[in-house]
């Protein structure tokens, strides 16, 4: 599972040929959520508030390069890397 990017403690990364619909996983402080890109919004799994926010902040930032990984990562590329949040 390629990691695409980590900030704040938090990782986020994506399989390789997944299921819909587009999502990354996220895992901060031995918990881990599976985040829908589209929205985005939390579709299974347990985060801290803040983790949770942080994460939703990243993706809505960064919604058009995390479609294009999932692209990517369908079709057995590497997705590329995505800048952490600041």
């Amino acid at each position: 599972m390629p990691e695409i990017c980590r900030f704040f403690g938090i990782v986020i990364s994506m399989f390789y040929d997944d299921h819909d619909p587009p999502h990354f996983h996220a895992t901060y402080g031995g918990k881990s959520a599976k985040i829908s890109i589209k929205g985005p919004k939390l579709l299974r799994g347990k985060f801290s508030k803040r983790g949770l926010r942080l994460v939703l902040e990243w993706a809505a930032k960064n919604q058009n390069k995390l479609l294009a990984d999932w692209e990517l990562a369908r079709h057995g590329k590497k997705p590329m890397k995505i800048q952490p949040l600041n």
